[in-house]
């Protein structure tokens, strides 16, 4: 009893004296710290903790008696335990060789549209512009087939959607704005094909972090996607579109706000689903005048947006 009563009465006391203008260094620490110490400092029970205060070593003591008696509060649950050592797999689900060896394929595909977007760069500051532009084609055909592959491997990740998207920014966010400056060198002055082309940029990266952070539409992209939107202003520099250079300007910061709009595009599943017979006009206009039918085409699905976005609100 006299032991209880001691322990007891060790507990309860109260740490007064406080002023309060001192800073205690725990007041910068988080919520859940401060009042963890709080309790402690106002039942005395850092004072049990420390042997030269004169607490009685016959008690036997020790810190998980100490802490079954403080009291928790029921608006803040108990802190759980969180091992910092643990890592979150790139690779979910079974990790057999052959699994790793389909994942490391993937993402050999994301790394060469990284890899050529590069490649892009450094021709277009060579002025190898038309050899810039096929580079970039090529980043787009492997940004299609990285996907492609994961989802036909079964080894889709989130490791790879990350990856998928930094690529994106360098091969058709910065690589191909790089390459457009460089095309429309001495055709515009400096500042309007600089602005034109850090639009496509700016738009570029809020259109892939607004995809991230999207919910997924199995029908239509909100807003041109990034990898779109490179491949036409490639392939315009490749085929050497004959417009004046102030309508180039045009078209580019165009292009860069279609991919932040919000009108519906129809995604390349839903195209090759149309008649065959629709094909056949871009198939013929290709042979007669590649670059006017390639205006023609770009025009239309850019203008497909809006036509789209009426018809819902009137459906609505």
């Amino acid at each position: 009893m006299r032991r209880s009563s001691t322990f007891a009465r060790q507990v309860l006391l109260v740490r007064v004296g406080r002023r309060d203008g001192d800073l205690h260094p725990t007041d910068l620490t988080p919520t859940e710290h401060r009042y963890a110490d709080r309790q402690r400092r106002r039942y005395g029970l850092d004072r049990l903790s420390r042997p030269t205060l004169g607490v009685d070593p016959t008690l036997g003591l020790d810190r998980a008696d100490i802490d079954a008696v403080v009291p928790v509060s029921p608006a803040m649950p108990p802190m759980a335990q969180v091992d910092e050592a643990r890592s979150i797999p790139l690779l979910p689900g079974e990790r057999t060789i052959a699994r790793r060896m389909k994942f490391g394929l993937v993402n050999a595909c994301t790394l060469a549209s990284l890899m050529l977007g590069m490649l892009a760069i450094f021709l277009a500051m060579q002025g190898e512009v038309r050899m810039a532009a096929l580079c970039l084609i090529a980043c787009v055909g492997f940004d299609g087939l990285d996907g492609a592959l994961a989802r036909r491997l079964g080894v889709a990740s989130p490791f790879g959607a990350q990856m998928d998207s930094l690529a994106d920014m360098c091969s058709f966010g910065l690589a191909a704005p790089v390459v457009v400056y460089a095309s429309l060198a001495g055709s515009v002055s400096t500042a309007a094909a600089a602005v034109a082309c850090a639009l496509v940029a700016a738009c570029a990266a809020i259109r892939l972090a607004r995809f991230n952070v999207s919910p997924k539409d199995g029908r239509f992209f909100c807003g041109v996607p990034t990898t779109m939107a490179a491949a036409v202003l490639a392939v315009t520099v490749a085929i050497g579109l004959p417009v004046p250079g102030a309508v180039l300007v045009a078209g580019v910061a165009l292009l860069a706000f279609a991919m932040v709009s919000s009108f519906p595009y129809a995604k390349l599943a839903r195209l090759v689903k149309l008649p065959p017979w629709l094909w056949l006009a871009p198939v013929i206009g290709a042979l007669v005048d590649i670059r006017l039918t390639f205006a023609l085409i770009v025009v239309g699905y850019l203008v497909s947006g809006p036509v789209l976005w009426l018809r819902q609100r009137r459906t609505a």
